[in-house]
């Protein structure tokens, strides 16, 4: 069995649902990662839902449960809602 790989990563956009991330490796759509934020804490499991062909270590990831892991303390009203609620 290998070990797993971990590598530093930046993060450009983020939100409930994921984030857009720059890695120090190049990552493949389909991969599930997992995510730890250094301040916060946090961590979380994702899959690479996106590669930027001309820059493949620029990735979309979708987390596997949306919550706020990133630390921000004014999050967009959607970050309130489950996907459960109805919206208004």
């Amino acid at each position: 069995m290998s070990e797993p790989l971990t590598c530093e990563g930046e993060t450009f956009v983020v939100n409930l649902h994921g984030a857009l991330i720059l890695t120090a490796v190049a990552l493949r759509v389909g991969m599930k990662i997992g995510i730890h934020v250094l301040l916060t804490g946090k961590r979380a499991i994702a899959d690479v839902v996106y590669v930027n062909l001309e820059q493949p270590r620029h990735c979309g990831i979708n987390l596997e449960k949306p919550e706020n892991i990133w630390g921000l303390s004014s999050p967009p009203d959607d970050w309130h809602k489950s996907d459960t609620e109805p919206a208004p």
